[in-house]
């Protein structure tokens, strides 16, 4: 497998962008957790991280789909900053070819870091044509997606209106679990009440 890094200039957007002509808050940072009538194969049973929204459209990572491929084989060094699991992960359908970095700086890290996009707190895309051995001081953790999803002008917005998508807030580790088939269902019952039982709605209804 080849990657290409898109060099981790994802744009980061501020509060209050306009999409599709009205004025909306930024969901830069957010979980965007797929609801069960979501069936699209390429995000069924999904939890995407928003790296980008702004008025032309959203970027985002599905962050619970991992391949069997060890970043180390396809990135060398990068692969022992890479937590378990230390694979590839598909970030979804667009470019796959190409490979977008997540990480998450040290707490005692105040300092800006070289090649280092902060998209929420402590969390941030990372330049991949940096040498990983500099930054090893300063990087708790990173996470390589191949490919990422994305969505056109107010798409998302009108995905989100239809019942297609929940919303929550994102924490610090989500990107980083160990055990990422678990993510979707662990996002769901830390929300509580009504939504913690969507955790436990059967893939199938039909087999239910």
């Amino acid at each position: 497998m080849a990657l290409t890094s898109d060099g981790g200039r994802n744009p980061v957007f501020g509060e209050g962008q306009r999409i599709g002509g009205r004025s909306v808050e930024s969901m830069t940072g957010q979980l965007l957790v797929a609801t069960p009538t979501l069936k699209d194969p390429n995000f069924d049973r999904t939890v995407v991280l928003l790296v980008a929204h702004e008025q032309g459209g959203a970027l985002g990572v599905v962050l619970n789909r991992a391949t069997e491929v060890p970043v180390a084989e396809v990135l060398g060094n990068w692969g022992d900053l890479a937590g378990d699991p230390a694979v590839l992960f598909e970030g979804g359908p667009v470019q796959p070819e190409s490979a977008i970095c997540l990480a998450r700086t040290r707490p005692e890290v105040k300092k800006r870091v070289t090649g280092f996009h902060p998209v929420a707190g402590s969390l941030g895309t990372l330049d991949l044509s940096a040498d990983p051995e500099r930054l090893r001081e300063n990087v708790a953790g990173i996470r390589v997606f191949a490919g990422y999803s994305g969505w056109s002008s107010g798409q998302l917005e009108e995905e989100i209106a239809s019942g297609s998508w929940f919303v929550f807030d994102a924490l610090p580790g989500d990107p980083f679990v160990e055990r990422p088939d678990d993510l979707w269902a662990m996002v769901l019952r830390r929300q509580g009440d009504i939504l913690a039982a969507v955790a436990h709605f059967p893939p199938d209804v039909s087999l239910n």
